[in-house]
């Protein structure tokens, strides 16, 4: 089976090279005039990309072959395989083709040939010098991706097995059964985090290639904005699954209590992501206004550049993590590579085509939403380019600030808090400005209502807050200050105190929530306001109304649901990161007896009743459980029942943690159990983690949003003559700047 996947790796590295020179051999016939031979090769160039494609798929599903029927005879496979059981073990054994580094990287150049052939079935309907540019700047990307794959044997994933792992007769040995996928990655939603997050990646290449590919071909029309819009709404889209998923997976399988710890893996991900939505926006101005052209270009350089930065951060081992592969000098030179020449050809290209994409980008009013689509911009670039350089701090020179050092969550935490909330009040009155300047009077009748209802909301946050979450709080610090208090209450009360006074930390927390009920019932109120206009309209009512809306200009209302997702995130956030309690203690069992003594945290109790060990049935995973009832310390009313376990793969010693989670509207109970110490007492680790459901339903609530806005039908349907309407001063959604007034006035 490694033989016929090498074949495929070198029949797919030739399919992308010929691909290039066709198509760059298309461009040059093209300027010297040769028109039936340019068209002749653009069009070869075109097959040769779908060739690729199909050689890729091959290579991919070879490994999958493998996995699926436990053929061990290529390295790799014998490396990822996982002997889990059941529906669950069919995908754990199919997600063997991402979990290590060498298939990683050919899945995920799998995945760029898949977007090349999308973009070469369009060009190849009428070979627009840009579509062909395009691809062949994906190309010159999915080029030295096959490369690495087959000319690096550190990433080469059809490596036959040999020795040590079996013997002369081609039998396994008995070090070969020590090998296979780790227990931390036999989780549903690890199994599905990746892919998503590749898919994330490489979709990201296509609107790095077209904006390229306007500074190669001259066009400074929205043309390559139109042409790309989908790709990145739907990359972001397909980041925010994958960020969402790692974090499920990381709060019930870590066994630590959080869902993001700002492990440079983690960060990894949201760099890319948080530029991705800086360009979303900005290709909406560039739509709408004509204007942004510059920075539209450079920002689809730095959304592939952070892409790449990500994944040199998760392969080059330059800094440590949990999640990072082991480190590889080929992928240091490749990705650090890319990540120049990404940055380098936006800048070049946008020195020389300078006058050609120039726009109007001034600012008349700082009250409008232009001025709000910039803040929005450079707060996400920011913060990305800070986040990025504190990630990779701890290998960075000691002379340079931080460097050398690994910062813990709380100095992340600390920036991110306040610049997350000043972003959520740019979009929560976003939408009630004017594109030029705003009026006042118009802007107060708007703002009124929502404001109003807004304050109703804070209150009761604020009565939240003073009841539940500052209590809290205060608990932890005067634990740690109490006499006799115990080391870990030490540090978990100097820990919450290193993030700021208390009036500060505090406060800040109260803004947010002021801030979360703007934007919920501001957002809420726009939504309302159009459903209403469409409802007299058209006869129907509200309701109807809505989701008519959604089918004729799903674009603007999905974005409406986002930003109403992200009111509700900025709470859970809040609570959730802000205001944990936390409990870890030895609970005294007597095993004779079978008893334990009861455990309580908050408001409540857990009370022991029983333990077991199970042997899974692939003989090797070894579950040690512990039940407990959960009582409410404060009425006696039984509440549930938590079993949390150890998993021991006995053949590597390896452990997972699996945490029991009972969930109610506004708080968890989390428990972890993690073993017996010498004495034979059960080691727990007890959380209560307030309004982490309204996390986890904002970021549902914002994917739909982003889902609606991707795959419905824009008002416009994609106007083709994008640069016939930027003559006439209207965006490409066909809207003038006195129709834009028109419809601020009405709404």
């Amino acid at each position: 089976m490694s033989t016929f996947g090498l074949m495929g790796l070198v029949i797919a590295f030739a399919g992308v090279v010929v691909s290039v020179v066709c198509l760059l051999a298309g461009r040059i016939l093209k300027k010297a005039g040769k028109t039936g031979a340019a068209e002749t090769a653009s069009w070869g160039g075109c097959v040769a990309s779908i060739l690729t494609a199909v050689a890729l798929t091959v290579c991919c599903g070879i490994l999958v072959f493998c996995f699926m029927t436990g053929d061990m005879s290529i390295e790799y496979v014998l490396m990822e395989h996982s002997d889990a059981d059941g529906a669950l073990g069919v995908l754990y054994r199919f997600s063997g083709l991402w979990a290590g580094r060498e298939g990683s990287l050919l899945f995920w150049a799998w995945l760029i040939s898949v977007f090349n052939v999308v973009v070469a079935v369009r060009a190849m309907k009428n070979l627009d010098d840009l579509d062909c540019m395009a691809l062949f700047v994906s190309n010159l990307v999915l080029t030295a991706f096959v490369a690495v794959c087959l000319f690096s044997e550190s990433n080469m994933p059809f490596i036959a097995t040999a020795s040590p792992y079996v013997d002369a007769n081609g039998n396994l040995t008995a070090m070969a059964s020590s090998l296979g996928m780790s227990p931390l990655l036999e989780h549903w939603a690890q199994a599905i985090h990746p892919p998503t997050l590749f898919v994330g990646y490489a979709g990201l290449t296509i609107p790095f290639a077209y904006a390229i590919a306007a500074l190669i071909v001259n066009d400074a029309s929205a043309k390559w904005v139109v042409r790309s819009s989908r790709y990145a709404m739907f990359s972001w889209l397909f980041l925010g699954i994958g960020i969402g998923l790692g974090a499920v997976w990381a709060y019930v399988v870590l066994g630590w209590g959080g869902y993001w710890a700002w492990d440079p893996v983690e960060n990894a991900s949201l760099l890319s992501w948080m530029v991705a939505l800086a360009l979303v926006h900005s290709f909406t101005v560039y739509r709408k206004r004509g204007a942004f052209k510059r920075w539209s270009v450079m920002c689809a350089c730095l959304t592939f550049a952070f892409v790449v930065v990500g994944t040199f951060i998760t392969r080059s081992g330059v800094v440590q993590s949990v999640h990072a592969f082991e480190g590889d000098p080929v992928s240091l030179m490749l990705f650090g590579g890319l990540i120049v020449v990404a940055v380098l050809v936006g800048l070049i290209g946008l020195a020389i085509r300078w006058k050609a994409f120039a726009s109007d980008d001034a600012i008349e009013s700082m009250a409008s939403k232009a001025a709000a689509y910039y803040f929005n911009n450079v707060i996400m670039i920011v913060f990305t380019f800070v986040l990025c350089y504190l990630t990779v701090a701890s290998a960075l020179p000691t002379f340079l600030p931080f460097g050398g050092q690994s910062l813990s969550a709380g100095t992340y935490d600390a920036i991110a808090r306040p610049l997350g909330i000043v972003y959520c009040f740019i979009i929560a009155v976003c939408p009630l400005l004017a594109w030029t300047k705003t009026d006042r009077k118009e802007f107060s009748r708007l703002a009124k209502v929502p404001a109003i209802c807004a304050a109703v909301l804070f209150v009761v946050l604020l009565a939240y807050f003073v009841t539940t979450l500052y209590p809290a709080y205060d608990a932890i610090i005067q634990a740690g200050s109490a006499q006799g208090a115990s080391q870990a209450a030490v540090t978990a009360a100097e820990e919450l105190m290193s993030e700021g006074p208390v009036w500060y930390y505090n406060g800040l927390a109260v803004v947010g929530f002021a801030v979360a009920s703007l934007l919920f019932f501001n957002t809420l109120f726009m939504i309302a306001r159009a459903a209403s206009k469409r409802a007299k309209a058209t006869g129907k009512n509200p309701v109807a109304a809505f989701f008519g809306m959604l089918g004729s200009n799903s674009s603007k209302y999905g974005g409406y649901i986002a930003h109403f997702a992200m009111a509700i995130i900025l709470v859970g956030l809040i609570g959730s990161s802000m205001f944990v309690t936390e409990k870890t203690d030895y609970v005294a069992f007597d095993e004779e007896a079978d008893t334990a003594e009861n455990f309580v945290i908050d408001d409540y109790e857990l009370r022991y009743t029983g333990s077991d060990v199970e042997t899974m049935p692939n003989g090797d995973d070894i579950l040690y459980r512990v039940e407990f009832d959960v009582y409410d310390v404060n009425t006696g009313a039984y509440i549930g029942h938590v079993n949390p376990s150890v998993q021991l793969v006995a053949s590597t010693q390896q452990t997972k943690l699996n945490a029991s989670v009972i969930s109610f509207p506004t708080e968890d109970l989390f428990v972890v159990y993690r073993g017996v110490n010498d004495a034979g007492d059960l080691s727990m680790d007890v959380r209560v983690n307030p309004l982490v459901s309204f996390a986890w339903v904002g970021f549902a609530l914002l994917m739909l949003g982003t889902a609606i806005a991707l795959f419905g039908r824009r008002k416009d349907g994609e106007a083709s003559s994008v640069s016939k309407k930027e003559s006439r001063g209207e965006g490409v959604d066909g809207a003038s700047d006195e129709e834009e007034a028109r419809e601020q006035a009405t709404a």
